[in-house]
């Protein structure tokens, strides 16, 4: 849960009461007409008045809707529901043991494997189903991918390689340890904030993949989840190819176009389906997403449900910026789940022998991703000395106190800007607003206006 939560309408033995508490507690402010209506919904599936089923169902569509995929129900059991300024009726969760029997005892709610509503695994964490089979899916597709080692890497062609395009310096270059990644492996994620370089290290890795294809044609496609980035991307990897120094045949082979992924998967209109998925996978040997932060769990498993399962997938993108609008927060949680540049024994020992150099230990990679996420580290547009490396540094590590003080100090290419009381937003902003979003206001429909 994003908040803490806590006192349903309740008898006393600490469970929520029956219609009439329903209404009560779904009157909370904290829900929405989306989250009263599917809780009733799933009331009536289940036979009657079901007060946790719908304080449960209700929190779940809450849940989705503020970013999260499912409902920890020991983190809010027997906790009351936040209350802000609106008014509102005391809402208390009932006690774990007794939430989970009355949920259980309901036909709308199962196990894990089982085609219900709402699905409750061994954590007691809730899920609504759509959501438990996005997650579980894609969570099978990616540690089939990580533990896929490359077939056929010819490690003297690649050796060269690595030489060429990154010559030894002091220190670990983890842009080339995320090539040599990215070549060794079918799945790598390439993290890293603005000015580490992830452009520039798709771009040469990609030039690596077709020198050890010898020849061969390989089928290539560049991605990002909205239509500026796939712009941006685009622009960068064309400047990164003007300046490579490498065979012309390859530099001809490197793609420069960049596609949204909706346009990749090939929309169908008025559905939430694509053209491309299990049946009918990409045509690619090779694949890029560009801002993988921006890509939620649905769009994600969907996405790796179209992928043939000998094709790469490389992932760029900054797990600290650019969440997803939709629900889950994927490129995050891979990262914190595999332990950025924690590596096993057999890969370090593949380096080592390849490139002459030592991997940094970074203590056991037992994560079941270890080795597919590369954190690059060194900022090449700020320097480490510069307010804006040390401002997003505070940010990341929740130091509000010294991000303040950053803020109201004289960092070049930074100006502090105080909004205004609540009160005077809505002046400040009128205008803005109504001419940016003019022409939606005056649609005759809401299809015009999409």
């Amino acid at each position: 849960m994003k908040r803490a939560i806590t006192k349903p309408h309740h008898d006393p033995s600490g469970g929520v009461s029956g219609a009439d508490g329903t209404a009560t507690f779904l009157a909370h402010p904290l829900f929405d007409e989306l989250d009263r209506h599917f809780a009733r919904f799933l009331e009536r599936l289940a036979g009657g008045a079901r007060p946790e089923l719908a304080l449960a169902a209700a929190l779940v569509s809450h849940q989705r809707t503020d970013g999260g995929i499912c409902l920890d129900l020991a983190a809010v059991a027997g906790k009351s529901l936040p209350t802000a300024a609106e008014k509102g009726p005391s809402v208390r969760c009932p006690e774990l043991p007794q939430w989970l029997a009355a949920l259980r005892a309901t036909s709308v709610v199962g196990p894990p494997g089982e085609f219900t509503p709402l699905v409750l695994d061994a954590h007691a964490r809730l899920y609504l189903h759509r959501y438990w089979s996005y997650e579980r899916s894609l969570a099978d597709a990616l540690l089939a991918r990580a533990r896929a080692e490359a077939e056929d890497v010819d490690e003297e062609l690649l050796r060269a390689g690595l030489e060429r395009f990154f010559p030894a310096g002091g220190g670990t270059d983890w842009q080339k340890v995320a090539a040599f990644t990215a070549v060794q492996r079918r799945f790598c994620v390439i993290s890293g904030g603005p000015g580490t370089g992830k452009t520039r290290t798709v771009v040469l890795l990609l030039a690596l993949l077709l020198e050890q294809a010898r020849g061969r044609k390989l089928r290539i496609a560049i991605a990002a989840p909205t239509g500026k980035a796939a712009a941006r991307l685009q622009e960068s990897i064309k400047k990164t190819k003007a300046t490579l120094v490498c065979d012309p045949a390859i530099l001809a082979q490197l793609p420069e176009d960049a596609a949204t992924l909706h346009r990749l998967l090939g929309t169908i209109p008025d559905s939430a389906f694509f053209r491309h998925d299990r049946s009918n996978p990409l045509p690619v040997d090779v694949l890029v997403v560009d801002e993988a932060s921006m890509v939620d769990l649905a769009l994600m498993a969907k996405l790796f449900d179209a992928i043939p399962p000998e094709a790469r997938v490389i992932l760029l993108g900054d797990q600290d910026q650019l969440a997803s609008v939709e629900a889950g927060a994927v490129l995050g949680d891979m990262a914190h789940a595999a332990r950025a540049n924690e590596f096993p024994e057999e890969f370090r020992r593949r380096y080592e022998r390849v490139t002459g150099e030592s991997l940094p230990s970074a203590g056991a990679a037992g994560a079941a991703l270890a080795g597919s996420v590369v954190q690059l580290r060194k900022n090449y547009r700020f320097g480490e000395a510069g307010g804006i490396h040390q401002l997003s540094q505070a940010v990341n590590t929740g130091d509000a106190e010294r991000t303040v003080a950053l803020l109201r100090g004289p960092i070049p290419a930074v100006a502090w800007r105080a909004t205004p009381p609540a009160a005077q937003w809505p002046a400040a902003l009128r205008d803005k607003i109504l001419a940016g979003y003019a022409e939606v206001l005056r649609a005759p429909d809401p299809r015009a206006a999409l």
